[in-house]
C-alpha cells in the first residue's frame, strides 16, 4: 500500500439506470471520439449516439434527464462493456461522474479497465438489478451505498448482497489498484530489480 493510491472500500451517491443487455464499448464511447490526445473531455461524449440524433438533437436517454445529472452510481444489466477493449469507455463514464457500476455482469476487459481507474464493478442477479433500477427511477435524488469490502449495496431501507471479484476487492480495499502509481512510487525498487536481471541492458 502507498500514500499515493487511495483505498476504495465503498462508493456513495445517487444512481442512474442504464437498461439493456450487451451494451458495448462503442455505444459507451463512439470510436470517432477516441482521437483525443488526453481523456479529459470524454465525459460529454458518453453514450453520445444513444443521447443525440444525427442533427445533435437530444434523444430520450437517462444521461440527458436532469434528475440524473449528478449521479455517481450506474445500474446496468448483463454483459455491460462488451465489444472492443477500449479503455476510453470507463474513462468517459468516470469523467461523466460515475464512481461505481452495479450490474448483472460485465465484460472482463471492461471490468479490468474500470479497476485500473478505481471504479468498482459489482454484480447481482437480474431481479435485484431490475428492482434497483426501478427504485432509482422513482428516487433519482436518493443515495446508493456500495460497500466493496462487505459486498453489499444499500438503498432506501434495503440492503442487498452483491458480488465483488476477489482480486478486484483486494486491489481496491488495499489500495493497489493503480498499477502505474505503484510503479512510480516504487521506482527505486523497480530499477534495482531491473539492474539485477541478467537479460536487462543498462
Amino acid at each position: 500500500m502507498t500514500d499515493e493510491i487511495p483505498e476504495i472500500d465503498s462508493a456513495f451517491g445517487s444512481g442512474v439506470p442504464i437498461r439493456g443487455n450487451d451494451i458495448d464499448t462503442d455505444q459507451i464511447i463512439p470510436a470517432r471520439f477516441m482521437k483525443v490526445v488526453t481523456f479529459d473531455g470524454l465525459g460529454e461524449f458518453a453514450f453520445f449516439d444513444q443521447r443525440y440524433d444525427e442533427n445533435d438533437e437530444p434523444k430520450d436517454h437517462p444521461l440527458n434527464e436532469p434528475q440524473f445529472q449528478d449521479a455517481a452510481i450506474m445500474v446496468v444489466n448483463a454483459n455491460f462493456g462488451c465489444g472492443s477493449s477500449r479503455e476510453h469507455a470507463p474513462q468517459a463514464l468516470m469523467r461523466w461522474g460515475i464512481d461505481a457500476i452495479i450490474g448483472e455482469s460485465f465484460a472482463e476487459i471492461f471490468a479490468g479497465n474500470c479497476l485500473a481507474l478505481g471504479i468498482p464493478t459489482v454484480t447481482a442477479d437480474h431481479d435485484t438489478i431490475t428492482e434497483l433500477q426501478d427504485w432509482v427511477d422513482e428516487h433519482p435524488d436518493a443515495d446508493i451505498d456500495v460497500d466493496v469490502e462487505n459486498e453489499t449495496v444499500t438503498y432506501g431501507e434495503k440492503t442487498v448482497d452483491v458480488t465483488v471479484d476477489d482480486a478486484q476487492r483486494k486491489a481496491l480495499t488495499e489500495g493497489v489498484w493503480d498499477t502505474t502509481a505503484l510503479m512510480k512510487s516504487n521506482a527505486d525498487a523497480v530499477a534495482e530489480k531491473a539492474a539485477s536481471l541478467p537479460y536487462v541492458d543498462d
